[in-house]
């Protein structure tokens, strides 16, 4: 678990502004068991571009090659905080699910978005 985390995660329940943080983590697989790679080909339909989406609890995309894979999060995190924590707490999401599935990985990365800071071009009429 990254350092803070579960400090900022009680300090959340404060009243300072929220906001809500598209995160992209991407990752390298690394040591998959014949088994976990077996399950992985299994599951690949379920797991491609067309199904992946930003939640709470993780949207995983990979493909046939098992060499990447990339989890999508919506974090809701203090604002005071920024990208930095909301990047920290989808990682640490990611390492989780990822343990609890019996995936080896490895570099893991990722980039926040700031949905309430983003600005959106409109077209003029």
């Amino acid at each position: 678990m990254h350092p803070h985390i579960a400090e900022r995660k009680t300090a959340l329940m404060s009243t300072t502004a929220q906001h809500t943080y598209r995160v992209i983590v991407r990752g390298r697989w690394d040591g998959l068991t014949a088994e976990a790679r077996a399950k992985l080909l299994a599951e690949v339909d379920d797991h491609g571009l067309a199904q992946l989406q930003f939640t709470p609890e993780g949207s995983l995309a990979y493909d046939t090659a098992l060499h990447s894979f990339t989890y999508r999060y919506v974090i809701v995190s203090d604002a005071a905080d920024g990208e930095e924590m909301a990047a920290a707490l989808a990682e640490d999401k990611a390492e989780t699910a990822l343990k609890e599935a019996g995936l080896g990985y490895r570099e893991l990365r990722s980039t926040a978005t700031d949905m309430d800071t983003m600005k959106i071009n409109r077209k003029g009429r």
